[in-house]
């Protein structure tokens, strides 16, 4: 195959990048072009079929990948299948597997016709293999749903946005349906929708007394039913900040109701519940969040009678709404229209613990602003701790915040709220945290919360070391990098590559470690350090990989990174695949790591 490419005599840059790809070798154009650079001897821009095999050797045929190949083939050029079932027990922590499995990874990776055949491997498969999405760090399992959803609402982690409509700041920037549409391709499940009176009686989108743009709310719920359940199966909840008149309420209740239909959940799901249902039961319904007047048995009496009044909004009950902290708060009377389509997350204010313990019912909920949820956590973290075990607890960035920038949200997952709302559109540390977090349970957008933070007589305080830890020891041998992306500053291919490994967790878990620097090399640094973590609670730490170059004058420059829970970590050999500042894929940049755990 590859004397053909070279029939007609030499191949260019372009030809030798797609003749790689060919081959299965996978590679970022900008180390093809410095080592095509290094290898073209007459510099003509043309190289021939042995210059090809130099530069194929140079970018698959990576030195710590052959180290391993020959410890188990015992240096011979090929692994029979008794070497690799070896390799993968011992070193893979592949258990429960016969012999089988080293043959289907043969069949599947060995390029060699004849090799396959003895039912061998040669490198050009180990390296194939290693290369692929079985070696990755992110367990399989993990990547589908595999927790019980059958647990009420209110025992799980569910992934939420807050002002999901703004795709840049929070005062000039547009409102864009394609803020709704990413977030529910993201996994997200609830969307926060700011609704106000827009002109013939049809309720617009935006954030209120700010010059950002506006959409008709009927616009934005078709995206929604569009892109709903592309992801995740999952309910979805509409958190409605409400700033409409009652006879515009009634329109949104119409248009809620035409679009969703039969998914647009609207009555109660048994007769006398008393407490929330589960992600189950509710797969493919959408749920209003919003005030509500009255019970839900009054509502389900109402069902199918006209919900439209003559006078709208005589009720008393009210809600109170806040725009920027420049602005009074105006008061907005609820439509019963709309109040009925809120069954089990009805928007409750929240006063205080006490309170809550003593009147808040099962269906209601709070929404909680990052600086009080924060005082309270440093005051009363148990006390919190109980109040999210029973009620779905919504924290939201404070409104000062309006570069849509965001707060850390490990700080209050630790202590059990549900919906964590964050800027979707704003890249950083805190949607790194929040899309590693979610890659879980098939990317569902619902974590079960871990038994301390369900438990009746949970004792859990984040503040304060448990008393029955049942710590992990985590151990990251971190080998080497593989084409990562060169720094903006190096005019070839270079950067002087190192990793921080971040640990996020409870305050005593929170810790970071780092490699040394490698000099302008970024196709193949090699560290071979090995960093120890002790973690007390394993099941709320999240390990971030970040990949910088060192920059002594203007600081470090960010290359890529990787986040994933701790528990999600596949032991052996493991590729650590990097995303962009924006969380798009770097393949095939990644890290090259040995991983082990003892618990």
């Amino acid at each position: 195959m590859i004397r053909d490419e070279f029939r007609g005599g030499k191949i260019n840059l372009e030809k030798t990048h797609k003749l790689l790809e060919k081959l299965d070798i996978q590679c970022n154009y900008v180390h093809v072009k410095s080592i095509f650079k290094d290898n073209d001897r007459l510099k003509q821009g043309r190289i021939t079929i042995e210059e090809f095999r130099s530069i194929y050797r140079i970018i698959a045929h990576r030195e710590e990948v052959v180290e391993i190949f020959n410890t188990y083939s015992g240096n011979q050029k090929f692994l029979v299948e008794k070497n690799l079932l070896q390799f993968l027990i011992q070193e893979q922590y592949i258990l429960d597997m016969s012999q089988n499995i080293a043959f289907e990874i043969i069949q599947k990776y060995e390029p060699i016709e004849e090799v396959k055949r003895a039912h061998r491997m040669s490198f050009e498969g180990f390296i194939r293999y290693m290369g692929s999405s079985e070696c990755l760090i992110f367990k399989p399992d993990c990547g589908r749903v595999y927790q019980d959803m059958t647990q009420p609402l209110n025992d799980y982690f569910i992934s939420s946005s807050h002002n999901t409509y703004l795709i840049s700041d929070q005062l000039l920037g547009p409102s864009d349906l394609w803020g709704y549409v990413s977030a529910l391709v993201k996994g997200c499940r609830c969307l926060e929708i700011d609704c106000w009176d827009g002109s013939q009686n049809e309720p617009v989108v935006y954030h209120g007394y700010t010059l950002t743009s506006k959409l008709l709310f009927k616009t934005v719920i078709q995206a929604i039913h569009k892109y709903a359940f592309l992801t995740s199966d999952y309910p979805v909840v509409l958190s409605l900040e409400n700033h409409c008149s009652p006879s515009q309420q009634e329109v949104m209740a119409d248009t809620l109701q035409s679009v969703f239909g039969d998914a647009l959940l609207s009555d109660m799901l048994d007769d006398f519940p008393d407490k929330l249902p589960s992600p189950e039961v509710l797969k493919f319904k959408v749920l209003v969040r919003n005030k509500k007047i009255g019970t839900l048995r009054e509502t389900h009496e109402r069902k199918g009678s006209n919900k439209h009044e003559d006078n709208p909004g005589k009720e008393d009950e009210i809600i109170s709404v806040a725009g920027l902290p420049l602005f009074k708060k105006r008061k907005v009377k609820v439509a019963l229209a709309l109040s009925d389509l809120v069954i089990y997350t009805k928007a409750e204010k929240f006063r205080s613990f006490q309170h809550s313990r003593l009147y808040q019912q099962f269906n209601e909920s709070n929404s909680i602003g990052e600086t009080e949820a924060r005082k309270l956590l440093k005051l009363r973290a148990h006390e919190f701790v109980l109040h999210t075990r029973r009620f779905i607890t919504r924290i939201y960035p404070k409104a000062t915040r309006t570069d849509s920038s965001n707060f850390n949200p490990q700080e209050f997952w630790n202590i059990g709220c549900q919906m964590v709302a964050l800027n979707f559109q704003t890249p950083g540390l805190p949607m790194d945290l929040q899309n590693g977090k979610f890659l879980d349970n098939g990317g569902s957008g619902y974590i079960l919360k871990p038994q301390f933070l369900r438990d009746i007589k949970t004792q859990f305080n984040p503040n304060k070391p448990p008393n029955q830890s049942d710590p992990v020891t985590l151990t990251i041998r971190l080998i080497s990098g593989i084409q990562l992306p060169p720094s903006n500053h190096s005019s070839s291919n270079k950067a002087d590559a190192l990793v921080i490994l971040e640990l996020f967790g409870v305050p005593n878990d929170q810790t970071k470690q780092q490699t040394r620097v490698i000099k302008r090399n970024a196709f193949s640094p090699r560290w071979n350090e090995t960093f120890t973590f002790i973690i007390q609670v394993p099941e709320l730490a999240l390990m971030r990989f970040v990949v910088e170059s060192q920059g002594l004058i203007t600081g470090n420059e960010f290359l890529g990174q990787y986040t994933l829970p701790v528990l999600s970590m596949n032991k052996g050999y493991r590729r650590v695949p990097l995303f962009s500042k924006m969380g798009e894929s770097l393949e095939p940049a990644s890290l090259f790591i040995y991983v082990w755990y003892v618990r």
